[in-house]
């Protein structure tokens, strides 16, 4: 997936600026594609070119002009396209796993410390996305929501962005347990014993 796709998904939900649909990819897009804002400023640019977004520009009273962009029949069609094509498999490229995977030859300290900063991280985002989700839910329960909602897609990849935080929760936290473990076991076993 291109980071245009990304882009011309976001801006599914309605006309949005360059900050707006930065804030949108922060809070929810980022679940599943990261981009910095100055990416999608010039992504916005590319896709302006190509045809596949139109903005135009809003003029404010008390702040700088902005543009505003909207998708195109044929970004719609682009993601239509972007659709049918087969998606490629997913895969984790983690530091922290690495660090785990070579903990026996490495300080475990550390790498405790990290995966205690990860679980709480992840702690963090699943509780943004539970609100995220009961606020697009509104008075509906997640099965009526589903059933008659207009709008599937947002919600959808929000409940994958919090079943992921919350696996990464669990793993880092019992990952950190068990190192804890392994680390007082060593430490004890290094104290001489008095005969």
């Amino acid at each position: 997936m291109a980071l245009r796709h990304a882009v011309l998904a976001a801006l599914l939900d309605g006309e949005s600026s360059g900050y707006q649909l930065a804030k949108a990819f922060d809070l929810g897009v980022a679940n599943f594609w990261h981009a910095l804002p100055q990416q999608l400023y010039l992504e916005l640019t590319k896709l302006e070119r190509a045809g596949l977004v139109e903005g135009r520009q809003v003029i404010q009273e008390s702040r700088p002009p902005k543009r505003l962009f909207t998708i195109t029949d044929d970004g719609l069609e682009e993601l239509a396209r972007f659709a049918e094509t087969a998606a490629k498999p997913s895969f984790i490229r983690d530091d922290l796993m690495v660090k785990v995977q070579a903990v026996d030859s490495a300080p475990m300290a550390p790498v405790i410390e990290q995966l205690d900063e990860r679980a709480a991280t992840a702690a963090a985002k699943t509780d943004f996305f539970e609100r995220f989700l009961r606020r697009l839910r509104g008075e509906l329960d997640e099965d009526a929501f589903l059933a008659t909602a207009d709008r599937l897609g947002p919600y959808l990849t929000c409940l994958r962005g919090l079943r992921f935080e919350q696996e990464t929760s669990e793993w880092c936290a019992r990952t950190a347990a068990v190192l804890r473990a392994r680390q007082a076991r060593q430490t004890q076993e290094s104290v001489p014993q008095d005969s």
